[in-house]
């Protein structure tokens, strides 16, 4: 199984190229508030709150032509809009912003063109 953004096969997840998709902790949020007459503060539970899913990986493609292709494919994401994204063991992550992606290391190999990226989602609703 491959891994997707909105159904769409955007990476490599092979032995040549694989990814590692991280997700951190939830955060929760809260208010404290002094009250008088109250020895210390009044904290209120706002509940569950976003929390950042990180994807790291590299991208390959036959020509440079091919590779900017794929990067406005990627690019085309940080729409503002929410995705599900799915990875190859079929965990899903829903309602996520792709907030940056950033591309480095670009460099020529015996297959083409090859590219490690990090992208890094909010995941903005608590399951």
């Amino acid at each position: 199984m491959s891994v997707t953004l909105d159904g769409e096969i955007l990476f490599d997840e092979s032995a040549f190229g694989g990814l590692d998709i991280e997700a951190g902790s939830y955060r929760r949020a809260s208010v404290a508030r002094a009250v008088p007459g109250l020895d210390g503060v009044l904290s209120i539970d706002l509940g569950g709150r976003e929390r950042k899913v990180k994807q790291n990986g590299v991208l390959r493609a036959a020509s440079r032509s091919q590779m900017n292709d794929r990067v406005r494919a990627v690019s085309a994401y940080m729409d503002g809009d929410t995705h599900t994204l799915v990875t190859g063991n079929g965990e899903q992550f829903d309602n996520l912003r792709m907030d940056i992606f950033k591309v480095s290391k670009q460099r020529t190999d015996g297959r083409g063109v090859a590219i490690d990226y990090e992208i890094v989602y909010t995941q903005l609703k608590v399951q």
